[in-house]
């Protein structure tokens, strides 16, 4: 069967983000000061062919430690539906 796995890959929030602070500035300037936080993050979708829900979670997972993150500067969450 055909799963799509959701991953999240974001920033650890003790680190800077430099691209959120970019974004963060640009609204400001565009008046939006409500905005108190940027994190810029990666959404990655896959279609795994799995057995399972169970077997699809854990490819993504494992595809997410191996490649699709940096686990000295990212966390990511992974989901199926």
């Amino acid at each position: 069967m055909m799963y799509t796995v959701q991953v999240k890959v974001m920033p650890l929030k003790d680190l800077l983000d430099p691209q959120g602070k970019a974004v963060l500035g640009g609204l400001q300037n565009l008046g939006l000061n409500q905005v108190a936080d940027v994190r810029i993050g990666k959404h990655i979708d896959l279609q795994i062919e799995a057995g399972s829900k169970e077997e699809a979670l854990a490819a993504g997972e494992e595809a997410a430690k191996k490649l699709l993150s940096n686990p000295v500067m990212e966390i990511f969450e992974v989901s199926v539906s």
